[in-house]
C-alpha cells in the first residue's frame, strides 16, 4: 500500500514539475534555468533562495507586490489582459 502511495505521489510530483517546466519556457524573459530545479544540490537550492529572497525585499523596498509590479501598475496590467513577467 505504501509503495502504490508512493508511486502516485512521484506521478504527481512529475506531472507538477513537468507543468512548471512548459510555463517557465512559454514565459517571455522567465530564466530557463529554473527549469529541473530538484536536481540541483540542497547548496545551489539555498543560494537561489537567497537570490529570490533579495529580489522580493528589493520589490518590498520599492513598493512593489511580489510580482515586482507597483499595486497600481498591477491593476493596470490585469484589466488589459497582461501577462505575468520574470523577476530581474
Amino acid at each position: 500500500m505504501v509503495f502504490l502511495i508512493q508511486n502516485t505521489q512521484n506521478r504527481d510530483a512529475k506531472a507538477v514539475h513537468l507543468k512548471l517546466d512548459e510555463l517557465i519556457r512559454a514565459l517571455k524573459g522567465a530564466r530557463n534555468e529554473l527549469i529541473d530545479l530538484e536536481k540541483l544540490t540542497d547548496e545551489d537550492l539555498a543560494s537561489l533562495e537567497k537570490q529570490f529572497l533579495r529580489v522580493r525585499k528589493k520589490a518590498e523596498r520599492n513598493g512593489n507586490d511580489r510580482g515586482g509590479k507597483t499595486r497600481s501598475n498591477h491593476s493596470q496590467r490585469a484589466s488589459k489582459g497582461k501577462g505575468i513577467q520574470a523577476p530581474h
